[in-house]
């Protein structure tokens, strides 16, 4: 899958003084579908899932896993490079909980396929665990921390952790999707200064429970996208008004995030800039190899 194979690629270039595996006890994922390992195996209800072949089938044992494609995604390659296990599904944990001290001190993941940064991003897909929700899990696990290891332990472990936000396109797809009601209902510009200023309250909850290190990712060319694509008569265009106002999002994304590094002085992040990336993939496809496709 192409946004994985993006993302991968983007994070392990990281450069950043606080991806140095003997710096980093942790990692804790929110996202969508491009980092989820298998939450929304867990949801009865949910549309989205992967539990099927061919999803897996280059993962250890050969079998779908609940990750939106073949093998490892972005969150696993992640955690490997700064030398940590891979983040188990924070649902997985949940229903195998049978005391305290069940979450791991390595990391967890909250993402789930199909989520957004609003609510009802998810409506399409009937069920999954929107960015709000996971935040909750997130201050579930801090207190389980504070249980474990005390709470000046445990604030410490989670100031030197790396917390990964990989969400935002499903918000932009659903405003552009054929049929949608949101654009007689709010604007494009109205649509991204909202999601940027909803996503600006999450990481502002985040700090309060003891995240200080953000690996945060812009999306990708979402206008191109199959689900974009077949939109148009030819299926082989872009929707450049989805890319657009992709572009715009990620611009505000960076400012809020330069000005929410001066209003919290102890926040640190690195912004991962995805659409660069990707745009380079659509124009220059044979420099990535021949199995690069869309």
């Amino acid at each position: 899958m192409l946004f994985l194979f993006l993302f991968v690629i983007v994070v392990l270039g990281l450069r950043s003084p606080f991806a140095e595996a003997q710096k980093v006890p942790a990692i804790y994922v929110l996202g969508d579908s491009l980092v989820d390992v298998g939450n929304n195996n867990h949801l009865k209800l949910s549309l989205a899932k992967a539990d099927f072949p061919h999803n897996g089938i280059d993962f250890l044992g050969q079998k779908s896993t609940g990750r939106f494609c073949n093998g490892k995604n972005s969150a696993d390659f992640f955690a490997e490079k700064v030398g940590l296990p891979i983040s188990p599904p924070y649902l997985s944990l949940v229903s195998n909980k049978s005391g305290s001290n069940a979450f791991p001190i390595t990391g967890v993941s909250f993402a789930s396929g199909g989520a957004g940064i609003f609510n009802s991003t998810d409506q399409r897909y009937r069920q999954s665990i929107p960015l709000t929700k996971q935040v909750e899990y997130d201050s579930t696990v801090y207190e389980d921390l504070v249980q474990q290891l005390g709470s000046a332990t445990a604030l410490d472990h989670l100031s030197k952790s790396l917390f990964a936000v990989v969400i935002g396109s499903n918000d932009i797809l659903g405003y552009f999707k054929s049929g949608s009601d949101l654009p007689k209902k709010i604007t494009q510009q109205q649509y991204v200064d909202l999601m940027v200023m909803t996503l600006k309250d999450v990481l502002k909850r985040m700090h309060n429970f003891g995240s200080r290190k953000f690996v945060v990712a812009g999306i990708g060319a979402v206008g191109c996208c199959l689900s974009q694509r077949n939109q148009n008569k030819t299926s082989e265009e872009c929707n450049e008004e989805a890319n657009y106002w992709s572009v715009k999002y990620n611009e505000s994304l960076k400012s809020m995030l330069q000005g929410l590094k001066s209003e919290l002085n102890d926040m640190d992040y690195s912004y991962v800039d995805t659409y660069t990336i990707f745009s380079s993939f659509i124009q220059s496809p044979s420099t990535y190899g021949p199995f690069l496709f869309f």
